[in-house]
C-alpha cells in the first residue's frame, strides 16, 4: 500500500513551483546581453569612443530601460486589476 501524502504537502509544492516561475520574470533577456547595441550603433560608420557612438549607446540603453519599465508597469497594473476585480477573470 502505497504511502499517503498529506494535503497540505502537495499545495506547498505546487506553491514552490509557482513561485519559482514568478521569481524568474526579471530575468535580462538573452537579445540585450549580445552585442547588437554595439553592431547598431557601429552601422552608421561611427568610431568607438565618439562622441555620436556614446550618445548613441546611451540612448539605446535609454531606451531599454524604458521598455523594461513599461513591461514592469503592466504587469503591476495588471496584478492590481485582478485584485480589484477578482469577479472578472
Amino acid at each position: 500500500m502505497p504511502a499517503k501524502i498529506p494535503t497540505y504537502m502537495v499545495l506547498f509544492t505546487l506553491l514552490t513551483l509557482v513561485l519559482a516561475g514568478c521569481a524568474s520574470r526579471n530575468d535580462v533577456p538573452v537579445a540585450a546581453l549580445s552585442g547588437d547595441d554595439d553592431a547598431f550603433c557601429r552601422a552608421n560608420n561611427v568610431q568607438v569612443g565618439s562622441p555620436e557612438y556614446v550618445a548613441c549607446r546611451k540612448d539605446r540603453d535609454a531606451q531599454r530601460s524604458a521598455a523594461l519599465a513599461r513591461s514592469d508597469r503592466s504587469q503591476r497594473d495588471l496584478g492590481e486589476y485582478m485584485l480589484n476585480h477578482p469577479d472578472h477573470p
